[in-house]
């Protein structure tokens, strides 16, 4: 646990030294989710069907943004070297980085979400489901993402294969997310969703460090 705590640590500190790459990640889904509102124009009742979407999707693209460097700066100066030599699982330290990406992006843009909430004309409740939804989800949206930034570590176009190995993945985070915001609107099922949303992340958090250990010893070949 010491080596978990110390890598969390050491990537959080990677990451206050250069904030921009988060502010990169926030901007783009405040800039994506407030197209609509604007495009769209002041019809309110539009706005509010389409808003759980919209914040989903847009946090699913912010998400995956920066996992593109989840291993990729390790690789490149040879951390990811002594990470598969070191004498604690690797397991752990897939994990304590996907959980270090979820710090720095998956809880701001929960936090931020019900504020842009606000400009779909969302209801108090419906602005908690969001914030209350992206918090279960976006872990599982962190891990399935270093699952894809793993098994395209070292490749070409490895941004674009990210995103087309981790998109199909998080369809059912995407569906559970943004339909946990629509029962809470309408005052129906919104447990079950949040209940679906927190087993899709067990199921995650059970299955893919194991994955990403695998694909990184296989890079590391």
């Amino acid at each position: 646990m010491t080596g978990f705590a110390a890598l969390l640590a050491r990537d959080l500190r990677l990451v206050l030294r250069r904030p921009g790459d988060v502010a990169v990640v926030l901007a783009f889904f405040v800039v994506a989710t407030t197209l609509f509102p604007l495009g769209i124009g002041p019809e309110t009742n539009l706005l509010q069907r389409i808003a759980a979407g919209v914040l989903w999707c847009a946090a699913l693209f912010a998400a995956l943004l920066s996992l593109e460097r989840l291993f990729a700066s390790d690789h490149e100066d040879g951390a990811l070297d002594l990470l598969l030599l070191a004498p604690w699982p690797l397991e752990l330290a897939v994990l304590a980085k996907c959980l270090a990406h979820w710090i720095v992006t998956g809880l701001p843009l929960a936090l931020l979400a019900p504020l842009l909430g606000v400009a779909f004309g969302l209801a108090p409740e419906s602005l908690a489901a969001v914030a209350a939804t992206l918090l279960v989800g976006t872990p599982t949206l962190s891990l399935i993402g270093g699952l894809a930034a793993a098994l395209t570590l070292g490749a070409r176009k490895s941004g674009a294969l990210l995103a087309l190995l981790a998109l199909p993945l998080c369809v059912p985070t995407l569906i559970f997310g943004a339909g946990a915001i629509e029962a809470a609107a309408t005052g129906d099922g919104f447990l079950v969703h949040l209940a679906i949303l927190g087993a899709l992340a067990l199921v995650a958090l059970a299955t893919t460090p194991w994955a990403m250990a695998a694909a990184l010893r296989q890079a590391g070949e």
